[in-house]
């Protein structure tokens, strides 16, 4: 028996694959960025076409899908955390996390305090809540009827793809292991910079770090599949971003630190924590490992991680003691370690005026420069010069 289309076998594997993307990007555009985080506005056309397309393909609601994302962000790695490797274990994540998306979905708190402002319309009450697994048995038919048996292996990869790459890679691995641009304070990871094979959602980390983007590429070697549709949908007039990750913007020559400095040391804090990372904490453990003993050294390897990342995440005695150690031994590394944290004590203070915001960094940067450390030096003369981003 045939279907009334028939391909070569690998006409079969590139259709499967074309459809699974199409579902992919539905997730990553419409649900996530659009829905979720509201970081773009979709024409109505693009929105019902996605809203159908997901009801054909994976039977997940929009409320739903939008409330259980949300609510994994206000409890990230926590116990009310739906999906949390860090609380719940990478395997669970990675081979469970259906079965946790459909249990927080039925939470009807979950829904009635994350799930505000997704589509309430007809189509929406009538066919794609009220009637959500029965889009799964719609595409079963049709492809089916256009492909004959190989259809059902066809269908079967879709309802596959979602289940095990979204829910269980980027909510698991995602948390897991890979890349990180910056210091938030979560487990996010890049998966990997090349991010088209799940939509862009390889980036995690980046996206983690500035929920509300409409891109989640951040550096110029990091490429974002969800992001060039939205700008090809931006082209003819159907898509509209609302926000993207900020840049660092510098005047070259200004040697102040005033409420420009402030406003925009504040817009890219992320940015300027990764630079401080990178650009003062680096060098010094450079400088204190070739004068380091071979035990020396072995200590400053274990620690590096410590010394850069927020503390909640690695707030275990060992580490604790660890990073003491290091702290103890090796005067420099101790001295920026405490200004890393001066500096984000800072942006901490969010009962402070301008004014006293402004008279703490600026203090901090005359700190910093006493220190003698040059790495610290060059690190709060660039400071200095940062401005806001030219709208």
């Amino acid at each position: 028996m045939h279907g009334l289309i028939q391909l070569s076998w690998w006409g079969y594997v590139i259709l499967a694959l074309a459809l699974t993307q199409v579902t992919i990007l539905g997730v990553t555009i419409f649900l996530h960025r659009c829905q979720a985080h509201r970081a773009l506005d979709l024409h109505p056309i693009v929105s019902h076409f996605f809203r159908l397309w997901l009801w054909l393909t994976t039977g997940m609601e929009t409320r739903q899908w939008a409330a259980v994302h949300r609510k994994h962000h206000a409890k990230v790695e926590t116990v009310d955390d739906p999906h949390s490797p860090v609380v719940k274990g990478i395997w669970k994540v990675l081979f469970q996390g259906t079965e946790l998306y459909r249990k927080e979905s039925r939470n009807s708190e979950t829904s009635q305090k994350y799930g505000e402002g997704t589509p309430d319309d007809w189509l929406e009450r009538h066919l794609y809540a009220r009637h959500s697994a029965k889009g799964i048995f719609v595409t079963l038919a049709i492809q089916l009827i256009l492909f004959g048996p190989i259809g059902l292996t066809i269908w079967a990869v879709q309802m596959m793809w979602i289940p095990f790459f979204a829910a269980g890679v980027i909510n698991g691995v995602g948390h897991h292991v890979g890349y990180r641009n910056f210091e938030c304070p979560d487990a996010s990871t890049n998966i990997f910079p090349i991010a088209f094979f799940i939509g862009g959602e390889e980036l995690h980390n980046n996206h983690h770090t500035y929920a509300t983007s409409a891109k989640f590429s951040v550096k110029w070697w990091e490429f974002d599949m969800g992001w060039q549709v939205i700008r090809l949908l931006q082209l003819f007039g159907l898509a509209k971003p609302k926000r993207i990750p900020p840049k660092e913007h510098l005047l070259p020559g200004k040697a102040t630190v005033d409420a420009d400095t402030l406003t925009a040391v504040f817009t890219n804090r992320f940015q300027v924590m990764a630079r401080y990372s990178r650009e003062v904490i680096a060098p010094v453990i450079r400088e204190e490992r070739h004068r380091a003993s071979e035990t020396g050294r072995s200590m400053l390897r274990r620690v590096r991680t410590l010394l850069v990342r927020e503390s909640a995440l690695t707030n275990n005695d060992q580490n604790q003691q660890q990073l003491a150690n290091v702290l103890t031994q090796f005067g420099s590394i101790n001295v920026v370690y405490q200004f890393r944290l001066k500096l984000q004590e800072i942006w901490a203070k969010s009962a402070a005026s301008q004014k006293e915001l402004v008279e703490s960094l600026q203090e901090w940067c005359h700190q910093a420069e006493a220190t003698g450390i040059e790495s610290l030096r060059k690190f709060v003369k660039r400071l200095k010069a940062y401005v806001p981003q030219k709208v």
